[in-house]
């Protein structure tokens, strides 16, 4: 009951405007069927092999979202159904995403990621890669991919001015190439520790694991 419970009091904090992604990477499928009970049908996994598993077992109206880092190796095995993939973070993986739905003739949607984080850990494109690509030939030619929107992640720390500065930054890029992504309705930003600032700075996605689930299981 817990994570129901957990899930009802996260609504309550969340404007119309912004979608919930649940975080169940590491959760056992009991965990996502509660959520699933209590309305959610939105899901995100970092591990291709876990989600398509989750995938294969659980409900199929569910929704999964990639948040996690992509390999491009591993795209075959989540194009037949992955509904979002958020961590887009080179224009060699969107080729591959782009091929690996056009054999199967569907179209994924993807997220560019920015990195914007002080951490030099954090995947993602700089503002230059990113204009570098979508003004490209290559890029206005792919029929199989549809460009949502943006996403990133702040730096992990407790100084909040940072973090809300660096969710600032991504929403001035977000909004400065809509003229060239027509499309992109979705500022993916915000995680359990710091969805708040994230909505207040325009994040319209918001992905909560710990906040719901509980803490992650650090060794899987």
């Amino acid at each position: 009951m817990a994570i129901q419970e957990n899930l009802k009091a996260i609504r309550a904090t969340l404007p119309e405007h912004v979608t919930l992604v649940a975080v169940s990477k590491t959760k056992p499928n009991t965990a996502v069927l509660d959520a699933y009970e209590a309305g959610q049908r939105i899901f995100g996994e970092n591990k291709i092999q876990e989600m398509t598993q989750k995938w294969e077992e659980l409900p199929k109206d569910i929704q999964w979202h990639m948040i996690g880092h992509v390999q491009r190796n591993k795209v075959k095995y989540m194009a037949p159904f992955v509904s979002l993939i958020h961590g887009v973070d080179s224009f060699k993986l969107l080729k591959e995403i782009n091929k690996q739905a056009e054999k199967l003739d569907r179209t994924i949607q993807c997220l560019l990621q920015m990195h914007i984080a002080e951490e030099s850990s954090k995947f993602g494109m700089d503002q230059e890669e990113l204009l570098t690509v979508i003004n490209s030939d290559e890029f206005n030619a792919m029929k199989n991919i549809k460009i949502n929107g943006l996403m990133g992640m702040a730096t992990f720390t407790d100084n909040k001015n940072q973090v809300r500065k660096e969710f600032r930054y991504l929403k001035s890029i977000f909004d400065s190439t809509k003229d060239l992504l027509p499309q992109s309705e979705i500022l993916s930003m915000g995680m359990s520790g710091d969805y708040k600032i994230a909505i207040e700075e325009g994040s319209t996605m918001v992905r909560i694991g710990s906040s719901i689930f509980g803490a992650r299981n650090y060794n899987q």
